[in-house]
């Protein structure tokens, strides 16, 4: 082989990495959108004709040679995969490959698989914060603490939050993340410098009198109807036209924004219309929580006669271009409604299950919606939904002939996939390992105990394969990851200060509320 798997680059010095007028703790804390992608051009991140970090010297090709290559439709054994540039070149015999590639980085694949990196279509990345709490108390969470924990980050810890997220994605395969926030532009320049594709979907709401997300005391008190705002409806698109100057298409075309209408209903009709209207205008998708409780149905039913579903039909927000976040709580009117318009459904199958229900996803795939996954908060393991998602579709399915058999880890790795790259509108681009896409994909190390021996590789992956089986990611035919090494962020010290802030806010939560209590079932004494 003319090439090993350790000829792999050099990181920059820390020196090289936060050389520029700002220092990377200003430009973290939020200096700007058009300073930051300034900031990300000086570095080299986006310079034509450099390396990025995790590429072979001088731009080598790479090879992964015998490898396992799986997609949903095909599973192709002691095979070579070609990378070369930021896309796929050939996939077929190793001998034939390397013959082609003769200069080639090799990367030893016997023992390996390699998949379609993951999409994670609906993510609020700076909820890390909250892990171990917000699990356990439904939704909207119901223990009312006396100050919520992202309200005592600063703004440079909000985005160590964001980054601690995105590091958490691509060790577990995930190569495009959907973040869905407000106010986007303060940690923009953080998470595109972690090499992964992005769509940063920039959130609006124009109510000035309305809760949301709705609860039941949200219902209760609202005693006037929604009244909506011209100005934030306006401040908010703003918003989203000068993220989309800054960033849209930036790093090769890995960035894209997105209008997000936050809630459906914190909505207006004209919101729904401009952010569709946005949309169409610079072809890109959109999307909003839709049917996240049952309180948002009868608070729409109640004040707008529809429900949420009804609501942004009657705007012309459903379409395909369109995902939807949940859809928790939908009835036959409205999943006709979705599948007939194609709307895409983002289905957050952990999150869903902490809140003790599954959504219907069996009657949104027969009604024509195209499915696709996503974390929503605390986690960023698109890996696990995967394992949920199929086991709780098959749950729901009670009128089976034969119960168990529907979805397929086929079908599921699609969703996870070509499903979210349909989301993402990169359906040309990702989503699946064929010659010419990007080369976006994870590398799974199958010589584990709990994989090894297997019939039929893809359904023991999505049954019993972990994401700490994964040991190398690339998007754009770079490695964020090789060999569980992170090269595009400096783990060690990121962790440390995570867990160093995530201490000191959980102690002035606690200080301020008190120990979190919570409900635990009865424990009977055994008799004997």
């Amino acid at each position: 082989m003319s090439g090993s798997d350790n000829d792999r680059p050099s990181l920059p010095s820390d020196s090289t990495r936060c050389s520029g007028t700002l220092s990377r703790r200003e430009l973290l804390a939020g200096a700007g959108a058009g300073a930051a992608v300034l900031l990300l051009e000086q570095r080299g991140l986006q310079a034509e004709g450099t390396a990025p970090q995790g590429q072979p010297p001088s731009g080598r090709p790479i090879v992964f040679a015998h490898t396992i290559v799986v997609s949903p439709d095909l599973t192709q054994e002691d095979v070579a995969l070609a990378v070369e540039g930021d896309r796929i070149a050939a996939i077929g015999p190793t001998d034939e490959v390397l013959e082609k590639y003769p200069n080639a980085d090799v990367y030893d694949g016997r023992g390996k698989a390699i998949l379609p990196g993951l999409v994670n279509c609906h993510a609020h990345m700076a909820a890390v914060i909250a892990r171990g709490y917000n699990e356990d108390f439904g939704f909207p969470n119901s223990y009312k603490l006396a100050v919520r924990p992202s309200r005592l980050l600063s703004p440079e810890e909000n985005t160590l939050m964001v980054q601690i997220a995105a590091l958490e994605a691509l060790k577990t395969g995930c190569t495009t993340v959907m973040q869905l926030a407000g106010n986007i532009h303060t940690h923009a320049a953080a998470l595109a410098e972690t090499g992964l594709r992005c769509v940063f979907a920039e959130g609006v709401r124009d109510t000035e009198n309305v809760p949301g997300p709705m609860t039941l005391e949200g219902l209760r008190d609202t005693t006037e109807a929604p009244r909506f705002s011209a100005r934030l409806r306006d401040e908010g698109m703003q918003r989203v036209s000068d993220l989309f100057t800054a960033w849209h298409g930036k790093n090769n075309g890995r960035i894209s924004v997105f209008a997000v209408a936050g809630l459906a209903e914190t909505s207006s009709q004209e919101l729904l219309k401009a952010v569709r209207a946005f949309a169409e205008e610079h072809d890109l998708g959109y999307s909003v929580h839709l049917s996240q409780t049952t309180w948002e149905n009868d608070f729409m039913k109640k004040w707008h006669g529809v429900s949420p579903t009804g609501w942004l039909d009657r705007a012309g927000f459903l379409g395909p271009r369109f995902f939807a976040g949940h859809c928790r709580y939908l009835d036959d009117v409205d999943i006709a409604l979705l599948g007939s318009t194609r709307s895409i459904i983002s289905h957050q199958a952990n999150m869903a299950g902490n809140r003790g229900v599954i959504p219907p996803i069996a009657k949104l795939r027969a009604a024509g919606c195209t499915i696709a996954n996503g974390t929503d908060n605390n986690t960023n393991d698109v890996f696990s939904v995967m394992r949920t998602a199929l086991i709780t579709e098959r749950c729901s399915r009670t009128s089976d002939l034969r119960p168990g058999t529907r979805p397929q880890p086929e079908d599921i790795l699609a969703d996870a996939t070509q499903g979210g790259s349909a989301a993402a509108n990169l359906e040309q681009t990702i989503g699946t390992l064929d010659i010419g896409k990007k080369a976006d994909l994870f590398v799974m190390n199958i010589m584990k105990p709990h994989l090894v021996p297997y019939g039929r590789l893809l359904s023991a992956i999505i049954h019993g394969g972990q994401s700490s089986d994964i040991e190398s990611t690339m998007v754009d035919g770079q490695f964020l990851m090789r060999n569980n090494e992170v090269l595009t962020m400096d783990e060690p010290a990121l962790l440390a200060e995570a867990d160093k802030v995530g201490r000191r806010v959980w102690a002035e939560v606690v200080e301020a509320s008190g120990p979190v209590r919570f409900p635990r079932e009865p424990r009977r004494e055994r008799m004997i």
